[in-house]
């Protein structure tokens, strides 16, 4: 995204979960061109596309939440997070950006400082929090929500709470896993995600040049 590491931020843009999620879903419509959108977010992210999939309407597809949960307001954890994040962000060392290896990590090491700061002051607030589980409630398709076993960051108890506002979702559990399985076994999450669309997929028009309206009661 903007502000990340690959392109700077526009001063349009501000570090809010509601502007990122926006700017996702304007981005999503440019780049699909017309075909049903499938929303891919990973904790932090996971909360921009639960803001980008109420922009998206009726070309939103699907979406799939990996490591991502929450809805729970927690002063004092949020608190630390908060500090040690800023911590970070400002005293981080760009060197270790270049290092090999780096991959996921990479990020915040090389991220915006207004936009890194305030996306994370933003996500823990009271309001952001108690926000969540209302734009989850919200969903009109189906959704996946995956977690690691061993995630220590957000743990399978709050992936499946905030999962259980979803009218039509399932949640699966990566025995071993903790909370980057896009590191840790890229193959064994891509073929979870894959076996979950597939019925998806099967079910839409042969043309996949105009978007539709997905409405099932199958899957809960």
């Amino acid at each position: 995204m903007p502000g990340f590491g690959q392109r700077p931020r526009p001063r349009s843009l501000q570090p809010t979960l509601a502007s990122y999620g926006r700017w996702v879903a304007q981005a999503s419509v440019r780049e699909a061109h017309g075909r049903p959108i499938v929303l891919v977010g990973h904790s932090l992210g996971g909360s921009v596309a639960l803001h980008a999939a109420a922009a998206l309407g009726d070309q939103l597809l699907a979406l799939v939440q990996i490591s991502t949960g929450g809805g729970v307001y927690q002063p004092r954890p949020f608190a630390r997070l908060r500090w040690a994040g800023s911590a970070v962000v400002r005293l981080r060392p760009r060197w270790l950006a270049d290092l090999p290896g780096v991959g996921a990590f990479r990020s915040p090491l090389v991220a915006d400082q207004r936009a890194a700061r305030g996306l994370l002051a933003c996500s823990t607030n009271r309001r952001a929090v108690h926000q969540l589980p209302t734009l989850t409630a919200r969903l009109s398709v189906p959704s996946l929500w995956i977690s690691g076993s061993r995630d220590g960051v957000m743990e399978p108890r709050y992936v499946r709470h905030l999962a259980g506002y979803a009218p039509l979702h399932e949640v699966e559990l990566l025995e071993g896993m903790g909370h980057l399985p896009m590191r840790q076994d890229p193959g064994q999450l891509a073929s979870l995600i894959d076996r979950w669309l597939e019925p998806l997929v099967a079910e839409r028009p042969q043309s996949l040049a105009s978007p539709r309206s997905w409405r099932s009661a199958s899957w809960a």
